[in-house]
Parts: structure tokens; sequence; C-alpha cells
């Protein structure tokens, strides 16, 4: 059986930036790769701004800045599941930060875009960067997925 995948996107402007459609494939790959249960899951998407990642990085992390992305992954606290859907959690990235970053960076949108996503998606996997190991871990994966969508750091 493969991931079905489930998901709630919502864009708060800048929609120039992303394609649904492209984000949605980008995220079944990476689960049907990466997730080790197969079946329905669900996750949320919310793409906005610099302010309001602000206020949600300041009441859940205790960090009075924006960021390029946040994950709340539900199987790290409890298993919150909606109906047949395994819930994996929320991310919210800041497409604001994400286009600096990009500049930064020196290159696409896009490209940076999908990498915010991609480190997301691995925290509700259960990835984390506390250790120095455990971010080479991390770092690997998200290179190997990034590479194997295309999105090189050329883009």
């Amino acid at each position: 059986m493969e991931v079905v995948l489930e998901m709630s996107l919502e864009i708060e402007g800048f929609d120039n930036l992303v394609n649904e459609e492209e984000i949605r494939g980008y995220i079944q790959k990476v689960l049907e790769k990466e997730y080790e249960s197969k079946g329905m899951v669900y996750i949320s998407l919310l793409l906005t701004g610099n302010e309001e990642i602000q206020i949600i990085n300041r009441e859940y992390r205790d960090k009075n800045e924006p960021t390029d992305v946040i994950s709340f992954a539900y199987h790290e606290t409890e298993d919150f599941d909606i109906g047949p859907y395994d819930t994996l959690g929320d991310i919210v990235i800041s497409l604001e930060k994400v286009e600096e970053q990009a500049k930064e960076y020196n290159h696409s949108s896009k490209r940076e875009f999908f990498y915010v996503l991609t480190h997301g998606i691995l925290h509700l996997l259960g990835y984390d960067h506390i250790d120095e190991n455990s971010k080479k871990e991390m770092r690997a994966k998200e290179e190997e997925l990034l590479g194997n969508s295309g999105f090189t750091r050329e883009m």
C-alpha cells in the first residue's frame, strides 16, 4: 500500500512563488520514500509572511523573530489523528524569509522553498538537528531528497 496524502494548504499572499500541485506531488514523493507507515496521511501547510511566523515563533518557541519554517510534529507530543488519517502535523513557512534566504544563498526562491519544506517534513518524520551527528544526518537526507527531485543549489 502506498501513502495517500491529504493536505490542507493555506497561502497568505505570495502565491506567485508556489504551485499547489507541485507541492503536493513533492510531499507525496518524500513520504513514499521516508515514511515508515503507509496509508492515509494528513499534513497541514501554512504559507505566510514574516509577521505571522514571528508571532507563532514567539508564542510556541519563545523566539521573537521571524524564521523560515516551523514544524509541529503531532507524534512527538500525542497522537492526534483525524478520522482515518495518520496526522503528522503542521508546517508553517514564511515565504518572505524564503525569498530573503534565496538571495542570501544565491539560488532560486523555488529551490529555497523546497529546502525549507523538506526540512519541515523531516521534522514531522522525527529528524532533528540538536547535536552534530543528527544535524549531519538531517542535512544529508535533505540534500538527497532535493537532489532526487532536481532542486539543486544551482537553481
